[in-house]
């Protein structure tokens, strides 16, 4: 930014955003764009719902005190702009770094955060219960909702309205229309809003009656009272506004979130109404950003800019030396093995929840149309959904994110399950996400899918692995579920020259005699490193790629419990109703026998904050080097102790 820009160097808080003149809000807006571009450029973020919500920001904080009022974002990825405005101006730079600011909302970061927010929906539903609470303790303040298009698309969203009408509590809730959530918006709702967008005659009729009266003193209120009535009655047939209406809702708008001018008078208004107020404000996602204007998807997440390499800041990874293809990243490999087995079944359908380009998927809409569908953030409908697909003789493959599934946790089983249905459900990003941070991360569905009878579980090694996998689960009879992480997969050798996938088989990657490592998933590449690095010592370790967390592999840890008196598992899943969890199970349903002790590597149990996934996992020892030091620590226990212990998680 250049020295002639000074509005933001003089805004750091509210109060000081109060300070300035509504003629001088633009520019400041302007220099906010040109701050969030440059800060999210360097440390990556979700770029273009923030750079939509600039004016829109500004404007609340501008004529509402949120430090005791309450802002509820839906998502929260659009919070930048509020960051910058309440006290976290200077803090930007170390935006989803470790111990740095969060990517979203965060009730733990600031006052002004009423929620850590990371999935969509829940807004409304969260603000109507704060302005009910404080209704019980006799306190009033004003309480706001802002919602996207996409979001107000979750039945939740609806459910909440309804409820908030027949309460009548007094609540704004803010519609920013953007026609995009991170891809385009889907659904009827969307074409609903399209034809209110485009039916702006009651709000441009109901703004030139509310000049010409206030020109006429005395009688001039009254009149626009009762005119008032009228221009409601003529609404519902000269603008589609009665859905939201018939939800005992008052709406106003679409109005333009780019002028502050115009913000600022309809906020004024509505904050003295009572009841649930809708306010409908057109955006553009991305605003500023190159580009945006084509293509507001390119601009819904930033990369950060590379950093020079400095020795020592990341743990390293060894792969042991083997036929090798190019890295590439998870995704890649999921979204190019989907679209060659459906170019050989047409059976196939791929499913996503708003996330076409996240999953992968982008190429297969392209290529196979009639059989990819998006269905909105609405991950209950897509689960319950895909279940129909499956009945109808379909093989349907939900790519769901693992964080995101927690949402259609009913419908997996009662639509999926009980049904044994057929359904594959493929699992990006499951374990840490890093930047994306607690919200986000995938570290739960080892756990939540093993309770359900008849599901199969897979996570494969690599990429290679994955396509494998894919192709068996596509092959089963019943519902499956494959989950792998966020970032590239680790190069492998060609399918050809590996075992088949066999239902509850692992596959024994390196044979040892000291400690075997048990390894499910993307961190078997680690297992892999670890047990080069000490075999160069003098330690062999075998080494399993588990392959299946359900159904278990028994005769496998039959063997193992045979020849070794320390088993490590590895796995990037919280402990609990985790991978090692079932192997320690399993151990003890075995027959009577000698009893290994069993260190579990997992996720701790505790809510892990933003950092790159490399620092996460390093934290947690999941990295190379933590399962190096487990292994010494095993070792040096057996050659203090010389006795065998219980099973258990350590």
């Amino acid at each position: 930014m250049t020295e002639a820009k000074t509005l933001l160097d003089r805004v750091d808080w509210p109060e000081d955003l109060k300070n300035l003149s509504r003629e001088q809000l633009p520019q400041l807006c302007e220099e906010m764009r040109e701050f969030i571009l440059e800060t999210v450029s360097k440390t990556g973020g979700h770029l273009g719902s923030g750079m939509g919500v600039v004016e829109l920001t500004v404007a609340l904080h501008y004529l509402f005190d949120f430090r005791e009022d309450r802002l509820v974002f839906d998502v929260g990825h659009q919070c930048y702009p509020h960051k910058i405005l309440t006290g976290r101006k200077a803090r930007m730079p170390s935006l989803r770094q470790k111990d740095g600011l969060s990517g979203f909302t965060n009730r733990f970061e600031s006052p002004y955060d009423a929620y850590t927010m990371g999935h969509a929906g829940t807004a409304i539903s969260t603000a109507l219960g704060i302005k009910y609470g404080d209704s019980l303790r006799g306190r009033d303040r004003h309480v706001v909702a802002l919602v996207g298009d996409a979001a107000f698309g979750c039945g939740v969203a609806f459910e909440a309205m309804n409820h908030g009408g027949s309460l009548g509590k007094k609540l704004i809730v803010i519609l920013n229309d953007n026609h995009w959530s991170i891809a385009k918006t889907v659904g009827a709702l969307s074409s609903y809003l399209t034809k209110v967008r485009s039916g702006p005659i009651y709000r441009h009729a109901k703004k030139t009656l509310h000049q010409l009266l206030q020109k006429m003193p005395v009688i001039g209120e009254k009149v626009e009272e009762s005119l008032e009535q009228l221009l409601k009655i003529a609404q519902s047939t000269i603008s589609p506004t009665q859905l939201f209406e018939a939800l005992g809702t008052h709406y106003y708008g679409p109005i333009d979130g780019h002028d502050t001018s115009e913000l600022l008078d309809t906020l004024e208004h509505v904050r003295e109404l009572e009841g649930v107020v809708l306010l409908h404000v057109r955006t553009q996602k991305g605003k500023g950003v190159p580009g945006s204007e084509t293509r507001p998807d390119r601009a819904h997440a930033a990369k950060p800019a590379p950093a020079p390499k400095t020795a020592g800041t990341e743990p390293t990874v060894v792969i042991p030396a083997q036929p090798k293809v190019a890295a590439r990243a998870w995704t890649e490999w999921f979204a190019d093995a989907l679209m060659d087995l459906a170019s050989r079944d047409e059976r196939i359908v791929a499913l996503t929840a708003a996330m076409p380009e996240g999953t992968g998927l982008v190429k297969f809409f392209e290529k196979f149309p009639q059989r990819a569908l998006d269905c909105g953030i609405a991950e209950q409908h897509c689960v319950a959904f895909a279940s129909g697909l499956a009945t109808a003789g379909s093989r349907p493959v939900a790519a769901i994110y693992s964080t995101f599934l927690q949402r259609g946790y009913d419908q997996v089983f009662q639509e999926v399950v009980l049904q044994k249905l057929p359904v594959v459900f493929a699992l990006d990003r499951a374990g840490v996400v890093g930047e994306d941070g607690a919200t986000h991360n995938g570290i739960y569905d080892i756990a939540f899918l093993g309770a359900f009878p008849g599901v199969v579980m897979m996570a494969p090694r690599d990429g290679i692995e994955l396509g494998m996998m894919l192709d068996f689960a596509l092959a089963l009879k019943g519902p499956s579920a494959i989950r792998y992480p966020r970032g590239s997969a680790p190069a492998g050798e060609s399918a050809e020259t590996r075992p088949p996938i066999e239902l509850g088989k692992a596959e024994t990657m390196r044979h040892g005699e000291a400690i075997a490592i048990v390894a499910y998933g993307g961190l078997v590449e680690y297992a892999l490193a670890a047990a080069t690095r000490l075999a160069a010592d003098g330690i062999e370790c075998e080494v399993v790629n588990a392959r299946f967390a359900k159904p278990f592999d028994r005769e496998l840890v039959r063997d193992l419990r045979s020849r070794f008196d320390v088993i490590v598992t590895v796995e990037d899943h919280v402990r609990h109703g985790g991978f090692g969890s079932i192997f320690v199970d399993t151990l003890h349903e075995l027959p009577a026998g000698k009893m290994p002790r069993v260190r579990v590597l997992a996720i701790s149990d505790e809510v892990h904050e933003h950092a790159s996934r490399p620092q996460i996992l390093a934290a947690l020892g999941l990295d190379t080097d933590g399962i190096v030091r487990a292994v010494r620590e095993e070792l040096d226990a057996l050659e203090r102790g010389g006795a065998r212990f219980v099973a258990r998680g350590v």
